[in-house]
């Protein structure tokens, strides 16, 4: 009988991941064996001549089958790294994308640029990436977090909760700036940021499987062209965002112009910039209030 190391393990998952076409092989081999033995991914390596034994084995043969047919290994694990931070992800909310760093990255660049609390609000919140992350590096920033689906903001409650921000960072359930009306502590905003739904109908049907069926389509779909939300979004901006505000979106890969367009649209927003991602993508339109 076959004594199975890790080390063993690990290039046979490799190599079967690889033959199925899932993305970053040995990264999702690590995860999932991590996971399965309860350890760390630099675990694996310290240890790597240690004989798994049958119960992890058990295990580890369902989450691989899984995996090889394209269930996101994010959801098998039940987390993922955002922005060098830890997440619980669910099937019921959207996986965090690297691409969405992005626009972290500029939320917190604006807010240091600003003196005193900050109030942030972030729309289709998810897990709570994206509010947890810019709260972590903007210890000033005050974030109320807006999602349609009580089970996301369940995940995203625990994600909070994880990262001691429960003073910092409120959830709110109700769709775009539905929740927002009767919190009257706050009027006005100084940043708002949202990663959107913004695939189109088209796009859905071309979406890869791994995404098309397992991710929430609520989180995914935003009408024929993809920019109902944008529209929805830019058709109330005025009514929260303070004078010398900023608006931060995620867009998909070529909504730059139509989403510049929908923005210019307001006459609010005298700066509007479009940037792309390492891919050479669109991924994030900043707009500046005089």
């Amino acid at each position: 009988m076959t004594a199975w190391t890790i080390q063993k393990l690990l290039a046979w998952i490799t190599e079967y991941l690889t033959r199925n076409g899932v993305d970053a092989p040995r990264l999702s081999a690590e995860m999932l064996l991590s996971h399965a033995l309860g350890l760390k991914r630099i675990e694996l390596y310290t240890q790597f001549d240690r004989v798994v034994e049958k119960d992890a084995l058990d295990r580890l043969h369902d989450l691989v089958k899984r995996a090889g047919n394209h269930e996101p290994v994010a959801y098998l694990v039940g987390r993922t790294e955002f922005y060098s931070l830890e997440m619980e992800v669910t099937a019921d909310c959207l996986i965090p994308r690297p691409e969405t760093e992005l626009l972290v990255q500029r939320a917190i660049e604006f807010l240091r640029t600003r003196e005193g609390e900050q109030h942030v609000c972030d729309l289709c919140t998810g897990c709570g990436c994206i509010a947890i992350a810019i709260a972590k590096g903007c210890p000033g920033a005050h974030v109320v977090a807006t999602d349609l689906s009580d089970k996301a903001l369940a995940v995203a409650a625990r994600n909070v909760e994880k990262h001691g921000l429960q003073e910092r960072v409120e959830l709110l359930c109700g769709d775009l700036f539905d929740p927002l009306v009767p919190h009257l502590d706050v009027m006005l905003w100084d940043l708002i940021a949202c990663n959107p739904p913004y695939v189109s109908t088209a796009e859905y049907e071309a979406l890869d499987k791994n995404v098309k069926d397992y991710e929430p389509p609520v989180a995914l779909l935003a009408g024929e062209d993809g920019l109902d939300t944008y529209r929805r979004l830019c058709e109330q901006i005025n009514r929260f965002l303070k004078p010398d505000g900023a608006l931060m979106l995620e867009i998909g890969y070529a909504q730059g112009p139509a989403v510049r367009e929908l923005i210019e649209q307001t006459a609010l927003f005298p700066t509007i910039t479009v940037e792309k991602d390492n891919q050479r993508n669109d991924r994030v339109v900043t707009a500046r209030r005089a």
